[in-house]
């Protein structure tokens, strides 16, 4: 049936049953975020390797580290890259539809992956600028692939586990950030046994044997592979119907699109949307009024979010170190801490991560998005002030599987709430000829907070003495205030939720008020539909 002047074809789409298209979708969009978290992820791996191999210094009491500037660099030029890419594709998905431009990012990330571990010459500055320049078209791909990704599965889910839909493709990048560390412990260890050397206490020189150069390149360029396996895939994928019957104004084409995956007849009808007003644009009054406030409520919660999420992940390694999970490393050569750097990143990814972005799986359609994310953001809080308030007492032996614990858990809330819901709502509230902006914009925020949480807190985490900070930074204000800070910005995470609408169980044309342009039996029909659902 078609409600008001809604198209047929997108009544069909939103009642669709779950069918084995949605999986494939699914799997397609979803190993472009296993790629993207592998690729990410996986420096933070190999970064104090890249170290010991191009800074070594002869007569240091400890192995060769990047300086400051170049760890910065290194760490989030692909951060840098990744805003810029998702506010360009994020506006070429809506300029020239969401197909053509999704097989533009995977090739581009294809490309830069092998190219970042071809970094050339064994002169360090020359190594590092290839690496970084590579890098940062890498984060200009994945990028695209944020807006691209949920607003395609936005397009095709149905009403009732749209929701579950676009958080199985986010939850990929559980898998890809795992996949990075397995992959990195199987060849560490394989290096490993085939080449011996010393621990950097006894032999400085020998504790990095030069094969080790092959092992990072090895790392970086493996994320090639998965996004290659679904190249030929994302190019078989027919255009969003909403795309096609919303923006580009085609409804007979969506119903001939849409007939073939859902396999049943949808009859083409006569173009209704022709009657719709002149569309305002992005940076009209009439934007401001519809969704001024959902916009700034996407951005401001997913750029609160990232710095106290990133700055996470980038700095486990430093706190596994801190709380002795990771040896001092003089005592191991440099595979071995390459091993147990990934062995730990592992274990965390395993024990929470993964997990968490399942719960907003299996939980997102039940619960809404809104109650997760506040949820979520709620307990990030509980969890830095349970660790930052007494941390003095964490850091004794007795009492480190605890801190583990602990900062385990603020990881799944992190999961299990806004990580994912932040990416799953700006693909659901926005009208269809700005969604894929709206989104790129909103994840753009999102690595702006990234790079805040990646350096700001690589310094504001240093010894407050200079004499114990790392070589090169200036004094911080110590870990335990840095972590006092993540808590106060996670409580401001939690309030700004309440600018964000719920989406579940209502079409998005009913979230995006498209109905209501269309002829005026449409906002009846709307209200009417979204109390009872």
């Amino acid at each position: 049936m078609v409600v008001g002047n809604k198209l047929q074809v997108l009544d069909a789409l939103d009642v669709a049953k779950t069918q084995w298209y949605h999986f494939t979708a699914i799997i397609i969009a979803g190993m472009g975020f296993f790629t993207d978290a592998y690729d990410l992820f996986c420096i933070s791996l190999v970064t104090k390797l890249l170290g010991r191999i191009y800074y070594h210094v002869d007569g240091a009491k400890s192995p060769g580290s990047l300086p400051p500037n170049v760890s910065a660099a290194v760490n989030g030029v692909a951060f840098c890259g990744t805003l810029a890419g998702q506010l360009f594709f994020g506006w070429l998905g809506d300029k020239l539809g969401r197909k053509k431009v999704y097989g533009m990012t995977l090739m581009l990330m294809v490309i830069c992956s092998i190219a970042s571990g071809l970094s050339f010459s064994s002169n360090p500055k020359a190594v590092m600028a290839t690496l970084c320049f590579f890098r940062f078209w890498l984060g200009f791909g994945i990028g695209g692939d944020y807006p691209l990704s949920a607003t395609i599965m936005s397009e095709y889910a149905n009403k009732k586990t749209r929701g579950a839909f676009i958080a199985a493709v986010f939850a990929m990048q559980g898998f890809g950030i795992l996949g990075g560390g397995i992959f990195a412990i199987i060849i560490s260890a394989a290096f490993m046994a085939s080449f011996h050397a010393p621990p950097y206490e006894v032999d400085p020189v020998g504790s990095t044997v030069p094969e080790a150069d092959y092992v990072w390149r090895i790392v970086l360029m493996v994320g090639a592979l998965p996004a290659a396996l679904t190249y030929y895939w994302r190019l078989k994928m027919p255009e969003t119907a909403r795309y096609t019957a919303l923006v580009a104004k085609n409804a007979k084409q969506a119903a001939s699109d849409m007939s073939k995956v859902l396999q049943m007849d949808i009859e083409a009808e006569p173009q209704k949307i022709e009657q719709e007003k002149i569309p305002y644009g992005l940076f009209s009054k009439e934007f401001a009024k519809r969704h001024g406030l959902h916009l700034l409520g996407t951005t401001t919660t997913w750029f609160l979010l990232d710095i106290a999420f990133y700055s996470q992940n980038l700095f486990q390694k430093d706190i596994f170190s801190a709380i002795g999970w990771i040896p001092s490393a003089k005592t191991m050569n440099a595979l071995e801490e390459v091993y147990k750097i990934a062995r730990a990143q592992t274990l965390i990814a395993l024990c929470s991560t993964v997990p968490g972005y399942w719960f907003t799986v299996a939980f997102i359609d039940i619960m809404g998005r809104f109650a997760i994310q506040l949820m979520g953001f709620f307990f990030m809080t509980v969890f830095m002030f349970a660790l930052a308030i007494p941390y003095d007492h964490w850091i004794h032996k007795d009492n480190r599987i605890g801190f583990v614990v602990m900062y385990s858990l603020t990881f799944f809330f992190a999961n299990f709430g806004p990580n994912a819901t932040t990416f799953v709502v700006p693909a659901e509230i926005f009208p269809a000829r700005l969604r894929s902006t709206c989104h790129g914009i909103s994840a753009a925020a999102g690595k702006l907070g990234a790079m805040v949480g990646a350096f700001g807190f690589l310094y504001l985490a240093q010894n407050k003495d200079k004499a114990k900070a790392d070589a090169g930074y200036p004094a911080g204000i110590g870990v335990k205030n840095s972590l006092i800070v993540l808590g106060v910005i996670n409580a401001l995470g939690f309030l700004f939720t309440f600018l964000v609408p719920e989406s579940k169980g209502k079409s998005l044309e009913e979230m995006s008020g498209e109905n209501e342009n269309n002829g005026e039996g449409e906002a009846g029909a709307s209200s009417s539909s979204s109390s009872n659902h």
